[in-house]
């Protein structure tokens, strides 16, 4: 999943999204714990994606600016 279209979600969108990916996680360990996962891949794929909406919610509620396109802004004024 790509930051954009976390960024896109309502905050109560993260928090379902956040505990969807959570239990994937737990399917995947069950499903490694039986061995019938083939693509351990996926583990590291869903912990990025917890931490990047963990990111997206923590940005929000630090105040901090959504928009890379602003960011630049921000540097070239205090130069």
């Amino acid at each position: 999943m790509k930051i954009a279209e976390i960024r896109e979600r309502s905050d109560t969108e993260l928090q379902e999204l956040e505990r969807e990916l959570r239990e994937r996680l737990v399917r995947l360990s069950v499903a490694k714990a039986t061995q019938r996962l083939t693509n351990t891949a996926q583990f590291s794929q869903v912990r990025r994606d917890i931490a990047r909406v963990k990111t997206v919610q923590h940005e929000r509620v630090l105040g901090i600016a959504d928009n890379a396109s602003e960011a630049p802004a921000t540097e070239e004024a205090n130069s």
